[in-house]
């Protein structure tokens, strides 16, 4: 006959609880591990391609310089450079050349109220932009004022700026007020 005895200062105690809780909580960790490894990968991958892209740019930027110098160099050789400055002037002469004088009156004819008349248009073009100095006749001061209006109202004049206005009292062929303006005229 066997008699189990257990010397042991404390008895036996089940630990299935403690194992239990220990799985459980070692699987959600698992979980946890692999969601955050798999996120990680993620980010490698995409930056990774980030990386790609970025180099592609930096070649293609290294590329487009390498260009501009080449160019650079040819365009700085004093036979280039001479042929550059006589084609801006060219082109300054073409772009002269080619206002179109014949649109610039009918847009001023349909603004021009009664009462005003122009008596002078001087153009002059600075940077691609027209600029026109007006002269112009008025009988009246309204007349004067919806010439003005009109002229800041209309879509092919910008940047009105009124100059001088002058009152002549002699009313025989002069207009009473004669005043000067300068705009600039948009290409349309």
């Amino acid at each position: 006959m066997k008699a189990r005895l257990n010397l042991a200062t404390k008895p036996l105690q089940a630990q299935r609880k403690f194992l239990a809780g220990s799985t459980i909580l070692g699987i959600a960790a698992a979980a946890v591990f692999a969601g955050l490894g798999w996120h990680v990968y993620q980010a490698r991958e995409a930056n990774a391609e980030m990386r790609a892209k970025y180099e592609s740019i930096e070649k293609q930027v290294a590329e487009l310089d390498a260009q501009r110098a080449t160019l650079e160099r040819f365009f700085n050789l004093p036979e280039n450079h001479n042929l550059s400055d006589r084609a801006a002037f060219i082109n300054g002469l073409i772009d002269a050349r080619s206002f179109n004088w014949t649109r610039m009156f009918m847009d001023l004819e349909k603004i021009v109220p009664g009462g005003a008349r122009v008596v002078s248009v001087e153009p002059k073009q600075e940077k691609g932009v027209i600029q026109l100095k007006f002269t112009i006749g008025a009988t009246s001061d309204e007349a004067e004022l919806k010439f003005i209006r009109a002229l800041e109202e209309s879509g092919s004049f910008t940047h009105v700026n009124l100059l001088t206005v002058h009152n002549s009292a002699n009313n025989s062929n002069t207009d009473p007020i004669v005043f000067e303006l300068t705009a600039e005229y948009a290409r349309t």
